[in-house]
């Protein structure tokens, strides 16, 4: 069930108020949304909320027989469905446009960016192989969703530790983690998304992490994903609002800066927690 459009006074204050870059939310309007992480008792689990905005990551791993393509590598595949649960404009088995973009850019940032090493995921070539896979669950949508998602994906990522293998020729053996302590997953780099949302009226500047009602009153939407050493992984850009090279290049500095402190602050989130547990770590 699709919810009634937002009525004329919503849009003409939400348009004003934009224009004097002031949000309804008291952010300025290139200010992003301090994310707030939960980690639960099993290694990859992972909740994320950007304000209202919530969503659940969980990694699990199992052994299975490599692709025969590619008998060196381990596969990652990634599940996401958004249920009426998040909100109501989103149905069972009828994906929308936004979940399928959604889907396909978590597809571009977390797997095909190479952010984790496969070739670390083989334990027997040709034979045997880790299979990681990655499920995220909806929980809330304030808006910008796919930057929730893809942060907590790579935290995720980031949090989990697989079991430790002995392989013996041909004989592979898996260790519970009450005797070998369980082995993190060789992360080449993190990649985060930033979202910004464009209007039609050239005097309205562009603002960083919309929230819910300024992502459907907005003309286009530009996504970003980028790692902390200012490497560009995926650039995708919404919507037919034109943007001079100026423009893009001001917003990819924004960027850079953002993922410089999200880093930050996801690695001293991620010690706190190793911290607190019991676990050895290797």
């Amino acid at each position: 069930m699709r919810p009634p459009s937002p009525s004329i006074p919503e849009k003409e204050f939400l348009f004003e108020s934009l224009k004097q870059s002031l949000r309804l939310d008291g952010r300025s309007p290139l200010e992003f949304r301090t994310p707030k992480l939960k980690f639960g008792a099993d290694l990859g689990w992972v909740e994320c909320s950007l304000g209202k905005t919530c969503v659940l990551a969980h990694v699990d791993a199992k052994m299975v027989k490599p692709t025969p393509e590619r008998p060196f590598e381990g596969m990652i595949t990634i599940h996401s469905e958004i249920s009426p649960m998040a909100s109501s404009e989103f149905e069972i088995g009828r994906p929308s446009d936004e979940e399928v973009t959604i889907t396909r850019m978590l597809d571009k940032v977390l797997r095909k960016s190479d952010a984790v090493d496969k070739e670390s995921l083989c334990i027997l070539a040709g034979q045997r192989v880790w299979h990681i896979r990655l499920t995220l669950h909806f929980l809330a949508d304030a808006g910008n969703m796919l930057d929730c998602a893809c942060l907590a994906g790579i935290v995720a990522l980031k949090h989990f530790r697989r079991p430790d293998v002995e392989v013996i020729g041909d004989e592979v053996t898996i260790h519970d983690p009450s005797e070998r302590a369980p082995v993190p997953l060789a992360i080449h780099h993190a990649p985060y998304c930033f979202t910004f949302a464009f209007f039609s009226d050239p005097s309205t500047p562009p603002i960083l992490d919309p929230s819910h009602l300024e992502q459907r009153l907005s003309a286009g939407l530009m996504s970003i994903a980028l790692n902390a050493q200012r490497e560009i992984c995926v650039l995708q850009k919404l919507g037919g609002v034109p943007l001079t090279m100026d423009e893009i290049l001001g917003i990819v500095d924004v960027a850079v800066t953002n993922a410089k402190a999200l880093d930050a602050k996801v690695e001293s989130e991620l010690m706190v927690d190793v911290l607190a547990r019991t676990v050895e770590f290797r």
